[in-house]
């Protein structure tokens, strides 16, 4: 297989596959509709393991992975084995998971009070 070299400008010219108004026009129904034929079941209920999960909290508060590892004081590789499930979280990992999920104001503003110190 050829190897194409292209730069960022001529990889943003070139136009989406993504049908954007299809997207934009997908309903509860047709996503509760997809998860049926893919296996999956629509009335179950949220796991606290997918809460607990560094990506899921990650993208919640809308941190980089960078940014993120900043404030938890860890290398970004190490948030990368969490987040590809490469390596398992201790369980004190896991407990500051379940603050930063479910107070993530107060997680953040302990975590950024240690980093100023």
């Amino acid at each position: 297989m050829a190897i194409t070299r292209m730069t960022l400008d001529e990889i943003k010219a070139r136009p989406s596959k993504r049908d954007r108004a299809k997207i934009k026009a997908t309903t509860e129904e047709d996503i509760h509709r997809h998860m049926i034929e893919d296996g999956e079941d629509p009335a179950a209920e949220v796991r606290e393991e997918d809460i607990l999960s560094p990506w899921y909290i990650r993208k919640r508060l809308g941190m980089s992975q960078q940014q993120f590892a900043d404030t938890l004081g860890i290398p970004v590789a190490t948030l990368q084995n969490w987040e590809q499930n490469r390596v398992m979280m201790e369980p004190a990992t896991i407990a500051l998971m379940r603050v930063l999920a479910h107070e993530p104001k107060a997680a953040l503003r302990a975590l950024r009070r240690r980093r100023a110190a």
